[in-house]
């Protein structure tokens, strides 16, 4: 009888998304043993200081990557956002499931929405991608940093009386938080983040029969789209903390892929589309990303590099 050990951080989230995978693999293969390990990462670790202060190199995926390598675990369940597009040698990612939601939302009092906050109003958020779309939308607004699991996100909101939080639409809903969402936000307003919604399930390349039972879970459209979304981010060289956001749909077997790069303070902003056959859905993602960098998106990137 096989047994996995599923590697993967504490937060409730985290918790929902390794439990998710256990149930997927527990019913396809009911005879398998799966058992989680729970992981603290350095994101994790490190909750007073912004995460663009302290790099974006698997801030919330390098210890549980340790634990495949160590052969501690056979498989880590990562929010394929937070994955880097290029993985240690030896790991893989061996299967996407299917996609939640991927757009953000507006936490707020019901009602409100971007266009009727009030003139300087106050709205929170961890993401320098979602702060610089904000700003590019409504430049009048304060923007906040706040971090911790979703939890204590919604907690800081009530207690600092902020007018507004931005928070994953998919984060929300898995965890019964659906009801604190004042408004979903366009993806033409705020892309998500590459992979926003999904989950990344990373295995080592060497275990074939994992990586056989992994394939009976995937999810073959979602996984085009992620190609997509992580070519472009691999091209564009830009972790989780740089405003990136690409966002890809299929359409029966052509594939249409928006991304933006956008400037911290949201004065400069490059949007482009681009669209393909799915099966060439990661050379869709790095010509997009040479378009935008042409039109500008690279002088942005330079200047937020330093």
């Amino acid at each position: 009888m096989r047994e996995i050990v599923i590697a993967t951080r504490g937060s409730a989230l985290a918790l929902w998304q390794a439990h998710a995978v256990e149930e997927m693999l527990r019913a396809r293969f009911p005879e398998t043993m799966v058992r989680l390990e729970e992981i603290s990462t350095t994101g994790d670790r490190i909750l007073d200081s912004p995460l663009a202060h302290i790099g974006d190199k698997g801030l919330f995926t390098k210890e549980l990557e340790l634990a495949l390598l160590e052969r501690r675990a056979h498989i880590a369940v990562h929010s394929l956002k937070d994955m880097q597009t290029r993985l240690p040698e030896g790991l893989v990612l061996a299967a996407v499931t299917r996609r939640h939601r991927p757009e953000d939302a507006l936490v707020a009092a019901p009602g409100t929405t971007l266009e009727n906050l009030p003139p300087g109003a106050t709205v929170a958020t961890g993401s320098l991608r979602r702060a610089a779309q904000l700003l590019a939308y409504r430049p009048d607004l304060q923007v906040v940093d706040v971090r911790g699991n979703v939890g204590t996100r919604l907690e800081k909101y009530r207690i600092n009386g902020w007018q507004g939080m931005i928070l994953a639409v998919a984060g929300l809903e898995r965890l019964g938080y659906g009801g604190e969402i004042a408004r979903v936000i366009p993806t033409s307003v705020i892309t998500p983040a590459a992979g926003q919604g999904a989950l990344g399930i990373e295995a080592r390349g060497d275990d074939v029969e994992l990586l056989a039972m992994l394939r009976e879970i995937e999810h073959p459209e979602t996984r085009r789209c992620i190609e997509a979304e992580r070519g472009l981010l691999r091209r564009l060289e830009g972790g989780c903390q740089v405003p990136i956001g690409a966002h890809a749909v299929l359409d029966g077997d052509t594939l249409r892929l928006d991304a933006v790069i956008a400037a911290l303070d949201g004065r400069s902003l490059v949007r482009g589309s681009a669209a393909g056959p799915a099966e060439d859905a990661e050379r869709v993602g790095v010509e997009l990303g040479e378009r935008l960098m042409a039109r500008g998106g690279l002088e942005i990137l330079e200047a937020i590099r330093g």
